[in-house]
């Protein structure tokens, strides 16, 4: 039997387009000879639907948009996640659930048995879990029903395990032939590799064919990259579907071949993946270009080369808006940054009404110095700038501030935070730098100017400053970032890793104290285990502090 494994990107609550998608993804399955199309978790709604689940007119929606699809898909056999609800009595219960839809009608529904309650899952808050594994017999094999979590619990595989059922184990005790997994499951950087040493520990353990098929797209801060596997019954990765793109990938289980993309790098990962989540994010959200401005700078400069490739360099605008302490290299920089790109490019110089305002606020001010509110003044000069042309033109505002700089609060509310979404807000600063070498590589003709690379990077709010002159050198504190934020290491075990105390304290109280700002920052692309964002839910009014 051939098999067909769909990864389509969904916007949540799109029904209509969701399944046309599903029944193009279907007829193309079967002109490439496959006798069944297996499609991701909730594929219908798109994930993760969140709060939508609570309005029964979206769950109403979704049922009538089932039944049409039901009929549309006579003669094509699918297996595909929709939610399903019953009533106990009391309320509907609801249930993430997977169904095999033969002749328009489904011959059996799973639940899903396991709901992650972590990070940026909250499914408890949502679904009720499945009581027992479904297993269906199709084209003469006995099909283990999965979704998503149910296959992330082996206690071979795991030394420490969430659950105390095992899904996996309980199809193959029921006398499944083969498992099926339909999943959403975000991407981060390195999961790639865990879920196919996983998958193919799984297979190799019970001796059964297994096949899995992920979601593609972006919706919000979640980005999904597709990859779709076929495992033969000894682990071995007969096929990998493409990443961050739609897609068919056909497995032949009598064989135990089918298709297989190549590996991708982690700026290869990176950069598509970051290239998908702007693209969905405006497209989705109905914009059809993006704004933002260009410092000079290396983050800027990596934004709006994104951009361009994302939205087509005639959607880009870029504005450089020199202030009292720019060089003019900066502003160089970003001219000859908006020539490489072939974006419109406009110099809004912010001297003047910074002149204004530091008048008309002397008399509130006076016997006070000069520091940070000035410093202050200038970004959000910048942002009002910056949100006046994203009204005007209806384009997206992009951010373009980093991991970095978000987590210790190096960075201006209502000033360069300003915008719809931070595109580069889960990469550290030494990130952003490989990244953009990367780009440069890649590139026929390097889109960012070595200069912009080189140099020491600088907010130019005030005369000769740098980051340096407040932030610990980036190599040293973006390895103490990750230590604190992802790897969730306390004081004394990041001192472990050979760090200096009082710069390890500093940085720690740096990120707990900025997490108001964090709060107000726009939504940002997730491409590590830990984002800022829906996976991390710190109490802004809290008086805990590690090292003290």
């Amino acid at each position: 039997m051939k098999v067909a494994l769909a990864q389509i990107n969904p916007t949540i609550g799109d029904f209509n387009g969701t399944s046309q998608k599903i029944v193009r993804r279907a007829v193309e399955a079967r002109s490439l000879g496959a006798e069944l199309t297996i499609f991701p978790e909730l594929c219908l709604t798109g994930y993760p639907p969140r709060d939508l689940l609570e309005k029964q007119a979206f769950l109403d929606a979704q049922d009538r948009a089932l039944d049409k699809l039901k009929r549309a898909l006579k003669g094509f056999p699918c297996i595909l996640g929709f939610v399903t609800r019953r009533y106990d009595g009391v309320g509907h219960l609801r249930y993430n659930s997977v169904g095999l839809l033969v002749d328009g009608e489904f011959l059996a529904i799973g639940r899903k048995l396991l709901l992650p309650t972590y990070d940026v899952f909250d499914e408890a808050r949502y679904f009720v879990p499945g009581d027992q594994p479904q297993v269906v017999d199709f084209g003469g094999t006995r099909w283990g029903l999965s979704v998503c979590e149910d296959i992330w619990n082996d206690k071979d595989f795991w030394s420490h395990r969430l659950y105390e059922r095992d899904p996996i184990e309980e199809l193959v005790q029921a006398g499944a032939d083969a498992i099926v997994n339909i999943s959403a499951s975000p991407f981060n950087l390195g999961k790639q590799a865990v879920k196919e040493a996983m998958l193919s520990s799984l297979s190799r353990k019970h001796r059964i064919p297994l096949l899995y098929t992920n979601q593609v797209g972006g919706n919000d801060d979640l980005l999904f990259d597709g990859r779709a596997m076929g495992f033969d019954d000894r682990g071995k990765m007969c096929a990998r579907g493409p990443a961050f793109v739609e897609g068919v990938t056909l497995v032949d289980l009598e064989n135990f071949e089918g298709d297989a993309t190549a590996r991708l790098s982690d700026e290869e990962e990176l950069h598509a993946a970051l290239l998908m989540g702007m693209k969905d994010y405006a497209d989705k959200c109905g914009f059809d270009g993006a704004v933002l401005g260009l410092s000079g700078g290396i983050d800027s400069a990596v934004v709006g080369a994104l951009a361009a490739q994302a939205y087509g360099p005639p959607n880009v605008i870029g504005a450089a808006m020199p202030g009292p302490y720019n060089s003019p290299d900066s502003l160089a920089d970003a001219q000859e940054l908006a020539k490489r790109l072939d974006i419109r490019f406009h110099v809004l110089p912010i001297a003047e009404p910074f002149d204004v305002l530091k008048r008309v606020l002397a008399p509130a001010f006076e016997g006070r110095p000069a520091d940070v509110t000035e410093e202050n003044m200038q970004a959000r000069i910048r942002g009002l700038y910056m949100m006046a042309l994203s009204n005007k033109v209806g384009h997206l505002l992009l951010t373009t501030g980093n991991k970095s700089e978000l987590a210790t609060g190096y960075c201006t509310l209502y000033g360069d935070m300003c915008g719809g979404l931070a595109a580069i807000s889960d990469l550290y600063k030494t990130t952003v730098y490989k990244l953009a070498r990367h780009m440069n590589e890649v590139a026929k003709s390097p889109p960012i100017p070595e200069r912009s690379i080189a140099k020491a990077p600088t907010a130019e709010l005030r005369p000769n400053q740098t980051d340096q002159d407040s932030l610990p050198p980036y190599e040293v504190l973006d390895g103490i970032l990750k230590a604190y934020i992802e790897e969730h290491k306390s004081l004394e075990q990041i001192l472990t890793l050979g760090f200096d105390f009082e710069v390890v304290r500093r940085v720690i109280r740096l990120v707990d104290f900025n997490e108001y700002k964090r709060r107000q920052a726009a939504p940002g692309l997730r491409v590590t285990m830990k984002a800022f964002g829906t996976g991390r839910r710190i109490p802004i009014a809290q008086r805990f502090r590690e090292g003290d």
